[in-house]
């Protein structure tokens, strides 16, 4: 089982990064999907999660307006579109999957992931 975290890289405040998050022996649509980021020094947070049916999708406040998540089953991905970036969003990002589970903020916590990929570094310059 692996999880594939892409497309980072090095982008202008303001600009558009799109990550994907892709998977081997690991059925993504049967898994709820989140992205999270580290920023140097900080804990891991938070960042967006889609449900098993796509419709249903939570975002660090944040990120809400800016940040986008969506599901490709036909590829079996992920993807993550970011825009108006700013420096603040310097971090890497990992992509994760959980079997669904219930709770307040359970898709919230990085513990209720069984899977991880090994991260993307984005960094944003101002």
């Amino acid at each position: 089982v692996q999880l594939q975290a892409s497309g980072g890289g090095l982008v202008q405040a303001g600009g558009s990064l799109r990550l994907s998050c892709t998977a081997s022996g690991l059925t993504l649509p049967n898994y709820v999907v989140g992205w999270f980021r580290q920023a140097l020094g900080k804990e891991r947070e938070f960042v967006t999660a889609i449900r098993r049916n796509a419709f249903h999708t939570d975002y660090a406040d944040s990120v809400k307006g800016r940040f986008f998540i969506s599901r490709d089953n036909a590829k079996n991905a992920v993807n993550l579109q970011m825009n108006s970036l700013n420096p603040e969003d310097t971090a890497v990002y990992y992509c994760a999957a959980a079997i669904p589970g219930y709770g307040d903020n359970y898709y919230l916590r990085p513990g209720n992931y069984d899977h991880w990929g090994q991260g993307t570094q984005v960094t944003v310059s101002s």
